[in-house]
């Protein structure tokens, strides 16, 4: 158990250390995390904060974001937190699975995807969501109940994004009511109250501020739906699928494809799992809790999957953090077969699998933090024009793409109506101007003075200033 706990301590640092030398702390805040971090002054101007936007993320901002605007303060801030989410994500399981070593392996397999990797220093909430998922699920399954774990991994979950949290309590409610090693005494009762204590403690936040900026929580949800662009019956695996070498965000998903090479993780991910729950029941141990974690792995990711009509890789990483503890149980019999029948071809396959694996990710990492500190420069750019041709604090934007972070980057607003009056310069990329301004094109288009932006890494810039 102690050696076990000191790797852990040792992937969590090689975690850290990893993501701070392929994506660099002065990489700019992306659009989400703009919003996020204009909360507090040292951000501003403050950015709309829609309705599927939670105020977790800037909960873990507050440290840093109250008193420093430094990107690289905040984002080394995030890294030690990403990393100790990591710790206490996965602790929970050394006292569940039958080698303590699975822990760490698995943190290993997780912490490995250049996802995990990209995000440890971003103001997301996806790596959060995951260990509190993983967190909640051990301290659940744990020989003596951790019931403030529970709650408390499922509050995070929940505080973070309140869909993620009520599918990750749905099969952990059905565990302690079916499972009949969970019954034990009537710890059933306890298991219940401290999820529905998580649940509730996470929500309390999100439908509060329903309450009192959007008019009640049904409200809410539509404003919310209508901003996701329509939850709606769907089949996105194939959306997921592209997406598992970016963008970032995949929305739309057309005219795109995935090489082939990146797939190596949706199938290393099923077969190890599936050696894990193979080698468990062939040493006659239960496998009811490896089977727990695969469930709610599953529930995590099914609104993705069948409901969300897009897709982003950071949305399955609670799938993917709970479904490496089964993976790691196979890997590690992988080992045990390899070093018991001194098998070179097994380790060969193996040691190849992983190396293959590891580089593929690192380079995603690294592709990704490159796009991204150049396309995030292009806000600069922009700026930098608006600036040259008049437009200065206060001002309000308009256009047809990303003008809440362009908007930001030049300290101005961006209204929140749909159909905005007088804003001071228009952006436009490539397309026509959005639909509110089709009737005002002409007139834009004869009156107001274009100005492409040059040296952009995105081409295609526009400003259209108002005379």
């Amino acid at each position: 158990m102690a050696s076990a706990q000191r790797m852990l301590w040792i992937v969590v640092g090689g975690f850290c250390l990893l993501s701070a030398v392929l994506v660099p702390l002065t990489l700019p805040l992306g659009w989400d995390e703009l919003v996020y971090a204009s909360r507090f002054g040292s951000y501003g101007p403050a950015t709309p904060f829609s309705a599927p936007r939670t105020r977790g993320v800037p909960l873990l901002l507050a440290p840093v974001a109250s008193w420093s605007d430094s990107t690289v303060l905040l984002r080394a801030w995030l890294l030690l937190l990403a990393g100790g989410a990591l710790w206490l994500g996965f602790r929970p399981w050394l006292r569940i699975v039958h080698r303590p070593a699975t822990v760490w392996v698995a943190a290993g397999l997780y912490g490995s995807l250049w996802i995990t990797l990209f995000y440890a220093g971003s103001a997301m909430p996806n790596h959060y969501t995951a260990m509190g998922a993983t967190a909640a699920v051990g301290c659940f399954l744990a020989p003596r109940p951790r019931y403030a774990g529970v709650a408390s991994g499922l509050a995070v979950v929940t505080l973070m994004r309140p869909n993620d949290g009520v599918a990750v309590a749905a099969p952990l409610l059905l565990a302690a009511v079916l499972m009949p090693a969970l019954r034990d005494h009537g710890r059933h009762w306890e298991r219940l109250s401290a999820v529905a204590a998580g649940l509730m403690a996470g929500a309390l936040p999100w439908v509060v501020e329903a309450e009192v900026r959007f008019g009640g929580v049904r409200n809410r949800l539509t404003e919310a739906d209508e901003v996701q662009g329509g939850l709606r019956a769907v089949f996105s695996l194939r959306a997921h699928l592209t997406a598992l070498d970016g963008p970032l965000l995949c929305r739309p998903c057309t005219g795109d494809s995935v090489r082939l090479p990146v797939t190596e993780w949706w199938v290393l991910l099923p077969l190890l799992v599936g050696l894990g729950l193979w080698a468990e029941r062939r040493a006659r141990r239960s496998t009811a809790r490896l089977w727990l974690s695969v469930a709610v792995a599953g529930a995590a990711a099914a609104p993705y999957l069948f409901l969300v009509p897009y897709a982003a890789p950071r949305f399955l990483l609670p799938a993917y953090a709970l479904l490496a503890l089964p993976a790691a149980v196979g890997l590690l019999a992988v080992v045990h077969r390899a070093r018991t029948r001194r098998s070179l071809p097994t380790a060969a396959v193996l040691i190849l699998a992983l190396l293959g694996h590891w580089g593929i990710q690192a380079d995603l990492v690294r592709t990704h933090a490159g796009i991204q500190q150049r396309a995030r420069g292009d806000w600069n750019r922009i700026a930098s024009v608006l600036r040259e041709h008049g437009v200065h604090p206060p001002c309000v934007l308009a256009g047809n793409t990303s003008t809440i972070p362009i908007a930001h980057t030049a300290g101005c607003t961006v209204t929140e109506t749909s159909t905005p009056e007088h804003p001071s310069a228009l952006i436009l990329r490539e397309r026509n101007p959005p639909h509110w301004a089709r009737h005002w094109a002409r007139h834009w288009a004869r009156h107001w003075p274009r100005f492409p932006v040059p040296d952009t890494y995105n081409p295609g810039w526009t400003v259209l200033v108002r005379p």
